[in-house]
């Protein structure tokens, strides 16, 4: 069970790593590299800026419940 945690902690880690690179940033950043900086601000976030943050808001609470998974799996154990 610990081990299966842990992969999901990893997994998610590197997701996570992955979807806030692609956030678009107030000065640009990595999101520019991939095509973010040519986008039209209408005043507002398009939709698949909303759709990545809705990603990285689940991927990061799917992250928190693994890891507070594994601290109650190692204290019990």
């Amino acid at each position: 069970m610990i081990l299966a945690f842990s992969i999901v902690v990893i997994v998610c880690s590197l997701i996570l790593t992955l979807l806030v690179l692609l956030h678009k940033g107030r000065g640009g950043g990595l999101s520019d590299l991939f095509g973010g900086g040519v986008s039209s601000s209408l005043g507002g976030s398009s939709v698949a800026e909303r759709n990545l943050d809705r990603i990285t808001i689940g991927v990061g609470l799917i992250w928190f419940a693994a890891i507070v998974a594994l601290g109650l799996l190692y204290k019990l154990g």
